[in-house]
C-alpha cells in the first residue's frame, strides 16, 4: 500500500502535515476529510506512481546519489537510536501482552511525534502486512536499525520469543547509553576547563599583553628576559594565528584519511591509544564491556555463535579488539571453543578467558559474559572518576603556571621602573 505525505487545513483555520497509507491519493483525501482535515497538497512518498514533478526531481538527483552511494553512512544516528530504543521497549511490552505485530506497529505510528519515524513505522507495517518478515523489513532501514538489531529480531522470530528479544534489546540499548553517558559526563568538565583556559590565554596573548608591553617599550627601558619571551609569543599569537588553525585542519585531514580510510592506519592509532596511560586502560575496558554485553545479548537471543562474533566485531569500536574477535570467530569455525583462542589473542585480560571457560563448562556462557560486562561497567566508572581526579589538578596547575608566567612577565618591568 502506498504511503502519502500531505499538507492540510484543520478545524479553526490551522495547518498540519503528516503521512497516511492508502491505495490511492483520492482514498487518502477521503479518509482525511472524514476526520475534518482538508487536504491542500498530497504526494506519494513510497510505492505507486510518482508525479511528473517528482520524476523530474528524482532524475535531477540521480547522478549525485549514484556518486555518493558508496560513501553513505548507514550507522543509526543518535536521534534515531533514542526513538528506536523507546519503540523497542514498547514493542516488547505489547507483544508480551499478546497484541499482534501489525497492531503494535500501528500503535507506534499513532504515537509518533516525528514524521520520519512515523514514515518508517508505516513502511514496516506495510511490508509485514505484505508477508515480509519483520527482520527483513527492518533491514531495509539501516539508518534506523543496526545489524545487531536485525539479527536479534530474526533470531527471536525463529525461536518464537520476539517479545523477550525486544525486551532484551531495549535493556541492551539502555545499558549502552548509560555507559556512554558516564564516560562523556566524566570527561565533560575537564574538556570545558581546557576550552575556557585556552580561550582566556589566547585573548591575553593576542590583545592584552601587546597593549601593556607597548607601554613598557615606549619608556625606553631594557626589558627582562621573561618579558621579551612573552612578547615574542604574543607576536606569534597575534600575527600567525592562522598557522595554528591551518595546522589543526591539516592534522585533522591526515587523521581522517589515515584513521577512517586506511585499515592499517586505524590499527596503528588504536594500538597507540591502548598504550596511553589511564586513557588506554579506559578504552580497553570500554571495548571489552561492549564485547561481552553484545555477545551475551546475541547468544541469549538465539543468534549462532559465529554470527554473534561477526556482529560483535563490528560494534566493539576498536580495531585491535575487533581483530581479536575475528581470530576467535575463525577458530570457532574450525571447531574449537571460545575461551582457548580468546586467551591466545593476548588482547583480553586472562580473567575474561578463564571466566568464559568456566561458563562454557557449566553451560552458562551468556550469564558469565553478562557478569563480566557488569564488572567492567563498574571498573569503567571507577577509571573515569580516577581520570577526572587526575586531569583536573593537572589542568589547574598548567593554567596557573601559564597565567602566573604572564603576570610575572608584566609585573617585573613595572617593578624595575618603580625601583629606579
Amino acid at each position: 500500500m502506498p504511503i502519502f505525505e500531505y499538507k492540510a487545513y484543520v478545524t479553526g483555520g490551522g495547518t498540519t502535515t503528516g503521512v497516511i497509507d492508502a491505495d490511492t491519493a483520492r482514498e487518502a483525501r477521503t479518509r482525511l476529510r472524514r476526520d475534518n482535515v482538508l487536504v491542500s497538497e498530497i504526494r506519494e512518498v513510497k510505492g505507486g506512481r510518482r508525479s511528473k514533478a517528482d520524476i523530474k526531481a528524482a532524475s535531477g538527483q540521480f547522478l549525485g546519489r549514484l556518486k555518493s552511494l558508496r560513501s553513505v553512512d548507514t550507522t543509526p544516528t543518535a536521534a534515531n537510536l533514542e526513538i528506536v530504543s523507546a519503540a523497542t521497549r514498547q514493542m516488547g511490552t505489547m507483544l508480551g501482552a499478546g497484541i499482534p505485530l501489525t497492531e503494535c506497529l500501528r500503535a507506534l505510528i499513532e504515537q509518533s511525534e516525528n514524521r520520519r519515524s512515523e514514515t518508517v513505522f508505516r513502511e514496516l507495517r506495510e511490508r509485514v502486512s505484505q508477508g515480509l518478515s519483520l527482520a527483513d523489513a527492518l533491514a531495509e532501514h539501516p539508518g534506523w536499525f543496526s545489524e545487531l538489531y536485525v539479527n536479534m529480531v530474526r533470531a527471536g522470530q525463529a525461536t518464537g520469543n520476539l517479545d523477550v528479544v525486544f525486551t532484551r534489546l531495549a535493556d541492551y540499548m539502555n545499558a549502552q547509553r548509560k555507559l556512554r553517558r558516564k564516560v562523556v559526563a566524566a570527561l565533560t568538565y575537564p574538556a570545558i576547563m581546557l576550552g575556557i583556559g585556552t580561550i582566556v590565554v589566547s585573548i591575553l596573548m593576542a590583545f592584552v599583553v601587546p597593549k601593556i608591553t607597548s607601554m613598557l617599550i615606549d619608556q625606553g627601558k631594557t626589558l627582562p628576559g621573561p618579558t621579551r619571551v612573552l612578547m615574542a609569543v604574543s607576536d606569534i599569537f597575534k600575527n600567525y594565528w592562522w598557522l595554528g588553525l591551518l595546522a589543526i585542519a591539516a592534522v585533522s585531514f591526515v587523521i581522517e584519511r589515515i584513521y577512517h580510510r586506511s585499515p592499517n592506519g586505524r590499527l596503528f592509532f588504536d594500538k597507540f591509544l591502548l598504550k596511553v596511560p589511564v586513557i588506554g586502560d579506559l578504552l580497553r575496558k570500554q571495548a571489552i564491556a561492549r564485547f561481552t554485553h553484545t555477545l551475551s545479548t546475541l547468544l541469549a537471543s538465539g543468534v549462532p555463535v559465529v554470527n554473534s562474533l561477526e556482529i560483535t566485531r563490528n560494534v566493539v569500536g576498536n580495531r585491535v579488539i575487533a581483530d581479536a574477535t575475528e581470530f576467535v570467530r575463525s577458530k570457532i569455525v574450525e571447531g574449537t571453543d571460545i575461551a582457548t583462542p580468546l586467551k591466545a589473542t593476548n588482547v583480553f585480560p586472562p580473567t575474561v578467558g578463564y571466566m568464559i571457560a568456566v561458563g562454557e563448562q557449566s553451560g552458562e556462557v551468556e550469564q558469565m559474559l553478562q557478569r563480566i560486562g557488569t564488572a567492567y561497567d563498574e571498573e569503567i566508572q571507577v577509571t573515569t572518576e580516577r581520570l577526572t581526579s587526575v586531569l583536573e589538578p593537572i589542568m589547574i596547575v598548567v593554567l596557573a603556571c601559564v597565567v602566573g608566567y604572564i603576570v610575572i612577565s608584566i609585573v617585573l618591568p613595572i617593578l624595575k621602573v618603580g625601583q629606579i
